[in-house]
């Protein structure tokens, strides 16, 4: 297994580099690797930030300093069969094609030679591993998506894409939490809010986690939205392994 490297991050930070390429089997490792951080409650530890192939661990340089608190994370490191096990949390997001709320949702069938139903069934027909959050607050970063599905961005990027917009950016997919510019060609849109700020947990999923896009009928998009807007919809997780 390759060995993890740590380096300081200014007077107050650390990164545990893992490697250097997007690999599933590495960001699982950091993922446990944050787990066991969490279940050790190191002191001074304050915020853990993973990204595609390392962790940032931030920490109060009152409490602790750069060498101790590196010695106890070497501890702190899975072996390789605690890195493979553990269990999978899946997030389902309905999402509802096409139309109005996924106007490029044609592009991407004729980029790919296939039909837009083609499109849906293989896009909403697998995990996506959350390899990162950024961007936003809440913007995911997915790993897995068919790779008859990649399709590049805008030329011209949009001033507004709607929040809750799912699109395809190249070789990723993922959900707009926010409204904000964008480049992604947009295959749908989910009534669920990935952030909303006056929610605990204010996003919705974490690094590691899994989302599995649930394609839905208009009617039932909108049923879920007035859900979302009344405080009455129960967002439910998958458990597996």
């Amino acid at each position: 297994m390759e060995s993890v490297q740590f380096y300081p991050a200014g007077d107050c930070g650390v990164v545990a580099q893992f490697g250097e390429t997007i690999d599933e089997a590495v960001n699982r490792r950091i993922a446990r690797f944050a787990g066991n951080i969490e279940q050790a409650r190191i002191k001074g530890v304050t915020e853990l930030v993973p990204t595609f192939c390392t962790l940032f661990i931030s920490y109060d340089p009152r409490l602790t300093g750069y060498q101790k608190l590196v010695k106890s994370l070497h501890r702190l490191l899975p072996h390789e069969d605690q890195a493979a096990a553990g269990r999978k949390i899946i997030h389902p997001i309905p999402v509802c094609y096409g139309g109005k709320l996924g106007e490029d949702l044609p592009h991407v069938a004729r980029h790919a030679g296939l039909t837009e139903q083609e499109v849906i069934d293989l896009h909403s027909g697998r995990d996506y591993l959350i390899y990162m959050l950024g961007f936003l607050p809440g913007f995911s970063y997915l790993g897995g998506m068919d790779e008859r599905l990649f399709t590049p961005r805008l030329e011209t990027p949009r001033v507004r894409i709607p929040a809750g917009s799912v699109g395809i950016g190249g070789e990723q997919t993922g959900v707009y939490p926010l409204d904000s510019p964008g480049g992604w060609q947009l295959i749908g849109r989910t009534p669920l809010r990935p952030y909303d700020p006056d929610r605990d947990p204010a996003i919705l999923y974490r690094a590691g986690d899994y989302i599995r896009f649930l394609p839905v009928s208009p009617e039932a998009y909108r049923d879920i939205a007035a859900q979302v807007a009344a405080g009455t919809y129960v967002h439910q997780t998958i458990e597996e392994g």
